[in-house]
Order: structure tokens, then C-alpha cells, then sequence
């Protein structure tokens, strides 16, 4: 065990863990929060997206010990209910979301990559989105909503 400081979602927390313990487990054990979920457990399906220094990673693969001094941001780092980020926005105004599972991932996945390309086409973001599993069929929609939050940060 050591102490680790860490900056997530704006917020200094300094802690008492093994620093090879999995990113995912500290955001969802230690500090409760329920945007970043467990899915496969290796990498493969999105669920545990967490944004580090902009770039989104999988938080089941990703040790605390790594992150190092990195701001690390989770779905609820975003934006809240009354002031959601634009690309909550952009999903709620295109009614992109059905069970949530894979939300947190697609988001998250989806800012990363279109703070980088605000310009992407749908085929672009759809290559992007390839590695996050969703199984409800709303992916037009995300799409939509990704496209037109890109526009935003034009």
C-alpha cells in the first residue's frame, strides 16, 4: 500500500491503495462513481472509459500507479443535470441513449476523439466508436449526436 494523490473530475483525492490496483476499481470503488463500469475486464468492450489528460483509456487495464499527476475525467466530470457538457446535450437532444450501459464509453470514447477531429464524418467516428460494445441499436443516433457536437466545436 502507498499513498496516491489523484485529480479526478476537478478534484484532489489522496489515498491509501496499492498502485497497481486498476484505475476502474478506484473511480467505481473508492470514490463511487458509476459513469466508468465494469464490463469484460480486458479492454475490449468500452465500459470503463475514463478520460486521462484528454485521451480516453480503459480503466480496467489502466493501474492508478500509471495515471501519474494526469487529470483524470469520468461521464459525471462532464457536465451535470442542469448544465450538461454539449455532448450530453447533443445525445439527450437526439435521443441517443437506451439502456446507458455503454454510454459512459461511447461519450467519453466519442469527445476524445472529436476534440481532436471536429470534422470527422460518420464513418470516421464510427471507426473510432469500434472498439465500445453496444447491443441497443442506437447507434445512428449516437452517431447524429456525436456529428453534431463536433459541429459546436467548430
Amino acid at each position: 500500500m502507498s499513498t496516491i494523490s489523484l485529480t479526478v473530475n476537478g478534484r484532489r483525492h489522496t489515498l491509501d491503495l496499492d498502485s497497481a490496483m486498476p484505475l476502474l476499481y478506484v473511480l467505481s470503488d473508492e470514490l463511487r462513481l458509476r459513469g466508468p463500469k465494469f464490463g469484460c475486464g480486458l479492454g475490449q468492450c468500452g465500459a470503463c472509459t475514463a478520460l486521462v489528460g484528454g485521451r480516453a483509456i480503459r480503466s480496467c487495464m489502466t493501474t492508478v500507479g500509471s495515471v501519474g499527476n494526469s487529470e483524470v475525467t469520468t461521464l459525471e466530470g462532464l457536465g451535470t443535470s442542469e448544465r450538461p457538457h454539449p455532448i450530453q446535450r447533443a445525445f439527450v437532444d437526439a435521443q441517443a441513449a437506451q439502456c446507458g450501459f455503454c454510454l459512459n464509453g461511447v461519450i467519453l470514447t466519442a469527445k476524445a476523439f472529436t476534440d481532436q477531429n471536429p470534422r470527422a464524418t460518420a464513418s470516421q467516428i464510427r471507426e473510432a466508436l469500434s472498439g465500445v460494445l453496444c447491443r441497443c441499436f442506437t447507434h445512428a443516433r449516437m452517431i447524429q449526436a456525436i456529428v453534431a457536437y463536433g459541429r459546436r466545436a467548430v
